[in-house]
């Protein structure tokens, strides 16, 4: 399974918190680093904050989050973000309560299947030569003459 590989293998692409309550699985967290070339400094992405219905109420998402964002400040990130569908007035109201901002100038954009497919190869075919290497920084600042 994609799932068990991903968040639990040997190259983990995300991380998970479960929030425990009596001894039953009450609730989630999934969430991954990014970089913010706009803020110059990592972040992460909330993918996932579910709680159980029985669960609901009980103080758990306000936890999950809490915990995500301690996460986010001991690794000195700027900050969060997530999505949240717009029909969800009940997810919409909880974060606006904890004083979340709502990036609306911002539109969410999701390339798949047959389009992801025409954007690599639109690469291929361009003849443009795209080399991958890590970034390696020097010590001199570059000013450009106005």
């Amino acid at each position: 399974m994609d799932l068990v590989r991903d968040g639990f293998g040997p190259q983990p692409k995300f991380r998970a918190l479960i929030a425990e309550w009596e001894g039953q699985a009450a609730g989630y967290a999934l969430f991954f680093g990014f970089y913010s070339t706009w803020e110059g400094r990592p972040a992460l992405f909330l993918e996932d904050l579910f709680v159980r219905e029985p669960f609901r109420g009980k103080g758990i998402g306000k936890a999950l989050l809490g915990k995500v964002a301690g996460i986010a400040q001991h690794e000195n990130c700027y900050g969060m973000r997530w999505e949240v569908l717009d029909w969800n007035q009940p997810a919409i109201d909880f974060y606006q309560r904890l004083g979340a901002s709502f990036l609306d100038q911002w539109k969410s954009v999701l390339l798949t299947g047959e389009a992801l497919e025409r954007a690599a190869k639109a690469n291929e075919n361009s003849g443009i030569p795209i080399v991958s290497k890590e970034a390696k920084f020097s010590h001199q600042v570059f000013r450009t003459a106005r």
